[in-house]
């Protein structure tokens, strides 16, 4: 498993028990210290996944909007919630990191849906992130310069 491939696996981890439990006053810093001790995460990571978190968290209602529009005769709040917080993660990635390629953050959204959720749950992330690749405007193969 790749070193970003388990950073991935704790922010995931991290949102949704934030999308849970919804708190209000929480220290970002001490919530996200306590997730290093907790998955033992090497330091060199702490950064991205500091980013991704807070990325995340700061650009919800434009992640749950973009996710809103590509959702066929289906309402955001019937996603199951690991499925929300794994598009919530890639869709933030698609739309704000251009230095991770497109297909890297599909690839890596589908397989954290076999982790965390099941087989189903990777096909419709799936089918949500490939509607959204082809409006970047950018090569999904490779990173924005």
């Amino acid at each position: 498993m790749s070193n970003r491939r388990a950073l991935r696996e704790a922010v995931v981890q991290f949102l949704y028990s934030w999308e849970i439990a919804k708190p209000q006053h929480i220290d970002m810093e001490q919530s996200m210290n306590g997730l290093w001790e907790a998955f033992e995460l090497p330091t060199d990571g702490m950064e991205f996944c500091k980013s991704l978190i807070v990325g995340v968290l700061q650009n919800k209602e434009t992640l749950d909007a973009k996710l809103t529009e590509r959702l066929e005769n289906w309402d955001i709040s019937r996603v199951h919630k690991v499925d929300l917080t794994i598009l919530r993660l890639a869709l933030y990635e698609l739309l704000y990191r251009p230095d991770i390629p497109p297909v890297v953050t599909i690839n890596e959204a589908i397989d954290l849906a076999k982790s965390f959720s099941n087989e189903e749950s990777g096909k419709f992330i799936n089918g949500i992130l490939d509607k959204v690749a082809p409006t970047l405007g950018r090569p999904l193969r490779e990173a924005a310069e």
